[in-house]
């Protein structure tokens, strides 16, 4: 049995395993049943190395260790394996949201937030701006940037992009109206839509013929997202806090939306 290089690489890299095992584990799945020293000719991997590889990987599920003599061992079927490890990922992604949660009740953390208010106190308003790229990264500051609000946010965006991520944007509403912010909210599309989603997450978005992306806090914070890229992580958006820009901006909003929105 040939073993592709190519397929040994793919296999190293999609399952996390150094090159011993993985022509091992591709050795084994190949004869089902094998000893150590039949693995070891059929992979190319020294046989002083095949007894420990064999072991490591029975540890890490994928092979088991038949009883009796001589020794031999079961390949794995890898949809298990495939499994586990998404069981596995999804046990380790929990385990490190708790740590990542916990790290706000820590002392350091305070003095983080300490540091962060005595570096951003001298500094200029019109200075405190950047570019932000990755759509989760943007959308994290989105999230910081309306749920920090202290009287009124404006959304402008488009119903598709509400919709795609009506489950974030809902749990964002929620909370500004039990917070009594005052929502003004502008959306490009169809309009059935629009009126759709409006009764879906219990807002009242007005319809513009525009395409435009942006978010305004309180008439000193704007985020505008600038392009779309193909992938995810494309994508880019600028963050300015100026009050000076960002309430003349506010009122455009305002004038562009002074006609009466539609009964729901």
């Amino acid at each position: 049995m040939i073993i592709k290089p190519e397929l040994v690489k793919k296999i190293k890299d999609y399952f996390n395993l150094n090159i011993y095992e993985t022509k091992v584990w591709l050795a084994l799945l190949g004869k089902g049943i094998a000893s150590a020293g039949e693995v070891a000719e059929i992979s190319g991997v020294p046989r002083s190395r095949t007894y420990d590889v064999l072991e490591s990987l029975e540890k890490r599920g994928f092979a088991i260790m038949k009883l009796g003599k001589p020794v031999k061992y079961i390949a794995v079927k890898p949809n298990i394996i495939i499994e586990k490890l998404k069981t596995n990922t999804i046990a380790e992604a929990n385990d490190k949201i708790k740590n990542i949660s916990k790290l706000k009740e820590t002392d350091e953390y305070t003095e983080l937030e300490e540091l962060y208010t005595v570096g951003i106190k001298p500094i200029k308003h019109e200075e405190i701006s950047g570019s932000i790229r990755g759509k989760s990264t943007i959308y994290n500051h989105i999230k910081e940037l309306l749920e920090n609000s202290k009287k009124e946010v404006i959304i402008c965006t488009s119903v598709n992009e509400l919709n795609n991520k009506a489950r974030f944007f809902s749990l964002i509403f929620d909370r500004l109206k039990k917070s009594n912010i005052k929502m003004k909210i502008a959306l490009s599309g169809d309009e059935k839509e629009i009126e759709k989603l409006n009764k879906k997450l219990r807002i009242k978005a007005k319809s513009i013929s525009i395409e435009s992306k942006f978010f305004i806090s309180d008439s000193e914070q704007v985020l505008f997202i600038i392009s779309n890229g193909k992938l995810p992580e494309e994508e880019i958006a600028i963050w300015l806090n100026t009050p000076f820009f960002t309430s003349a901006l506010s009122y455009l909003f305002d004038k562009a939306n002074k006609e009466p929105a539609k009964e729901n």
